[in-house]
């Protein structure tokens, strides 16, 4: 009986294991994908406008109630953390401005988004590693599409001007159709497509604006649109389509009787500060004079009761933000609403972000529709370091390194669809948890094969 027995736990814990119960790979037929970005949508801004597009997006598709971004909750860092799924200490894209603390060199966002030393720092975003596995990629205004990676550029690129109108609807829709084109004529497998609002009116105005609602609206109309054109081009069933967004924006104190100005501390001095990234929004970093560190941190650390100031290796662990050579050995945020200024009150915007990620304000949005996701079903909130783990299986290719789990998304998609790195695609069990590789029946079914095969050998 001692041969049985073995054979009965070699079977078991084949069963029990991690990913134990995946199914046999069929082959299966590669579907493209878009994604799309809409710079600073906050996750409930479709509460206060209509959006029938959005709304009949979620009704064909996948909504999450809301994604939670990457801290800094920032433009570049946060669209980076999309396309590497990494945490952003783990990318290295910490700012929306490339600066130096050696020549203190600081560049503003439109700037940085050329400097390829700033992207490429050992990360590889998806579109390269797509390329890398025989599929053809595009990048339309995407943060970071528009250098080389380790010697390899994106298949197509398109970067905006430097005076760029972000909020031309015409030129919304021009853009669409270019994308449709590079998937139909240029038969592009992925393609990245960003816009720059409703995150400036959200500057401009602030969230809770009429011409914040506005500009929904119109993110609406463009969503429709894209709708579609993607019928329009015969991709309905051969495009999945993901809508998201990067971070939120919540309302700025501009008039608050306690702003964190950094020129009215009374034991604080410029005198002592080698290098400072501050007037940025609610975050900033600071790096003293050699051996002024501690007169610094001590002038600064209950400098103000909306302020938190860190030293580097101090920074709360859950921010994923502060172990990265870029980061300077000083750090800080304000909380919710309270902007930093330095030497100057420079900052005049009505909206901001870069809070403190779990800050509902900093959600944002996610929408799916396509042949490989399921129809009509919302989803628990998540981590946006996910979102590049399901592009990749919709892809059907490996992925880097990163910091999402492969599991986390896949119930959004249909049991059918869930396609492997080898192009081939897993029937996922109906009900199976997101993390757990697990199911009742799968089980069953592994141990119905173990009693046959004991009774064969005995």
């Amino acid at each position: 009986m001692r041969c049985p027995a073995i054979l009965l736990t070699v079977a078991l814990a084949t069963l029990l294991a991690p990913g134990a119960g995946a199914p046999v790979h069929r082959q299966g037929s590669r579907h493209k994908l878009l994604l799309v970005s809409f710079d600073g949508f906050r996750w409930n801004y479709d509460q206060d406008v209509d959006t029938p597009n959005l709304d009949a997006m979620a009704r064909d598709g996948v909504k999450a109630r809301y994604m939670t971004p990457a801290f800094v909750t920032m433009t570049s860092p946060c669209h980076f953390t999309l396309v590497t799924g990494k945490y952003i200490e783990n990318h290295g894209v910490v700012h929306n401005m490339y600066y130096s603390t050696t020549s203190k060199v600081k560049l503003p966002y439109h700037a940085t988004l050329g400097v390829q030393r700033w992207w490429d720092n050992g990360s590889v975003p998806i579109w390269i590693t797509a390329q890398r596995q025989g599929l053809k990629t595009g990048s339309f205004f995407y943060p970071g599409g528009n250098v080389t990676y380790q010697g390899v550029a994106v298949t197509r690129s398109r970067k905006e001007g430097v005076l760029h109108n972000y909020k031309n609807e015409t030129e919304w829709r021009a853009n669409v159709d270019t994308v449709m084109a590079w998937f139909t004529e240029e038969d592009l497998d992925l393609v990245t497509l960003y816009f720059g609002e409703p995150d400036s009116t959200g500057h401009k105005y602030g969230p809770e604006s009429r011409e914040r609602k506005e500009m929904v609206q119109q993110v609406d109309r463009t969503v429709g649109y894209l709708r579609e054109r993607i019928a329009h081009s015969h991709l309905t069933d051969s495009l999945n389509l993901i809508v998201t967004s990067d971070h939120g924006m919540t309302t700025v104190n501009k008039r608050a009787g306690d702003l964190v100005e950094f020129h009215k501390f009374p034991n604080f001095t410029f005198q002592d500060i080698e290098f400072e990234l501050l007037d940025y929004g609610p975050n900033g970093m600071l790096l003293p004079k050699d051996g002024r560190l501690e007169k610094v941190y001590n002038a600064l650390k209950d400098a103000h009761p909306k302020l938190h100031v860190y030293k580097q290796e101090e920074f709360p662990e859950a921010f994923h933000y502060a172990n990265n050579p870029r980061i300077t050995p000083l750090l800080m945020y304000s909380d919710l609403g309270y902007v930093i200024h330095g030497r100057v009150n420079v900052q005049f915007n009505n909206g901001e972000h870069g809070f403190d990620n779990n800050d509902m304000d900093m959600k944002t949005i996610f929408r799916a529709v396509g042949p490989s996701f399921q129809v009509g079903l919302e989803v628990e909130p998540f981590e946006s370091i996910h979102v590049y783990e399901l592009m990749c299986q919709l892809l059907g290719i490996v992925p880097e390194a990163n910091d999402g789990h492969p599991g986390a998304l896949r119930p959004m998609l249909r049991t059918e669809s869930a396609l492997l790195p080898d192009g081939g695609s897993a029937l996922l069990p109906d009900g199976g948890s997101a993390l757990l590789p697990s199911s009742q029946p799968l089980l069953m079914m592994g141990l119905l094969g173990t009693m046959i095969l004991l009774s064969e050998v005995a």
